[in-house]
């Protein structure tokens, strides 16, 4: 007869809650047709129910057999709003995100000391400046961009590619990625949040959640690397393009959108597309940011109104949600390992190959760090080294 488990069904609800998953869903497997009994505490599950119990609803097994539910408080600050209030609960997915991305960076962090390396002076360089000018245009130089960078790209994508491995260049470790780890079933949420930044004078980390479109993604980049130049880590997510009602917040934002969209240059193209139907479209197309962002940029320098870009911003994501379905509808997509790339970090993948072949890092640590295990790993290893050799020549 199997071992049933004495677990309190408050912390079987708290699982339940936490995972964003409903009791109907859950039902729906047959693997959980008894869980109105559980939740009741007129029945108790196995220990093989409760792990897949845990498995299905992303809850660590030994949380279950706590007294009560844990806390689980975000480890960096968070700057997400929705309905102009805070966002109460985290998801599994972006809780697991963070600490992986944690880990990463102190690894990363020991690895840089013991090769004697000194700590990045930009990093909180521009905490005491107050102009968003002259701060985007500080970064840029740091990041060997001129004004019109954005512009000198075809795509969204090639734009946002130089963005990426211009910051990784610099020492900035760059992560993006769609989904927990290596699960396709564990989606992240833009709608959620867009990105984090994890502040560190000799690792800085910045994570974009790949399930953003390019565009989006664009602006994730430039709102975290100015946290990077003003020392703060934190968390967002741009619900309407409104901030944080964050003083230091909206200045990141405002740098941000002068770093992709420089006042001067939009007023400049305003005048040849004031009269269009959609004058944002052929601005998102020369400055690489979305519509949306282009839409807003105009409305923060008076150039529209804000009922008229509220209207569009209604219309655009209609749009974006109708997009993103038929997205996910189609199947295949780019080479596994190049991808590995942009999920990882080449700074910080060819960091922690070049110590696990040099014998500084255990293999299984290497498979850890990096959710690559075995022939994989190898496989990974042998093209990302070849690939950074092409680069060098």
């Amino acid at each position: 007869m199997a071992h049933r488990v004495n677990i309190a069904p408050t912390l079987l609800h708290w699982a339940i809650k936490r995972s964003g998953l409903s009791v109907d869903e859950l039902r729906s497997d047959e693997k959980f047709k008894m869980l109105n009994e559980w939740l009741s505490g007129e029945r108790r599950p196995t220990l093989r129910q409760l792990e897949q119990f845990a498995n299905k609803t992303m809850t660590p097994l030994g949380h279950l057999f706590l007294d009560a539910p844990p806390e689980e408080p975000l480890p960096i600050p968070d700057f997400r709003t929705r309905g102009d209030v805070p966002i109460e609960r985290p998801s599994p997915n972006l809780i697991e995100t963070i600490h992986t991305m944690q880990r990463r960076q102190s690894w990363m962090r020991e690895y840089l000391i013991d090769e004697g390396l000194p700590p990045m002076e930009f990093v909180g360089s521009g905490h005491k400046l107050r102009n968003t000018t002259s701060l985007a245009a500080r970064i840029r130089e740091r990041l060997g961009l001129n004004v019109d960078w954005a512009e000198q790209h075809g795509s969204w994508e090639d734009a946002l590619r130089t963005l990426r491995e211009s910051a990784e260049r610099i020492g900035v470790l760059v992560a993006t990625a769609s989904v927990v780890g290596l699960n396709n079933h564990r989606s992240l949420d833009p709608e959620e949040f867009r990105g984090f930044v994890l502040c560190d004078e000799y690792a800085p980390l910045i994570f974009v959640n790949g399930a953003d479109s390019k565009s989006a993604q664009m602006f994730t980049m430039a709102h975290e690397l100015v946290h990077v130049w003003v020392g703060r880590g934190g968390l967002f997510n741009l619900i309407q393009t409104m901030p944080h009602d964050d003083e230091m917040e909206k200045f990141c934002n405002q740098t941000a959108a002068e770093f992709l969209l420089p006042e001067h240059k939009l007023r400049e193209r305003w005048h040849d597309v004031k009269q269009h139907v959609n004058p944002f479209k052929p601005i998102a197309g020369w400055f690489k940011v979305s519509p949306v962002a282009a839409a807003r940029r105009a409305m923060d320098l008076g150039l529209i109104t804000r009922k008229r870009f509220f209207d569009f911003y209604a219309r655009d994501q209609a749009e974006f949600h109708k997009r993103r379905s038929e997205r996910k509808s189609r199947k295949g997509g780019p080479d596994f390992y190049v991808v590995q790339d942009v999920r990882l970090g080449k700074r910080f993948a060819y960091a922690v190959v070049r110590a696990a072949r040099e014998g500084r890092l255990l293999y299984r640590e290497a498979y850890q760090l990096t959710d690559l295990k075995g022939e994989t790993f190898a496989k990974y290893a042998r093209r990302l080294q070849q690939r950074m050799i092409d680069e060098r020549q």
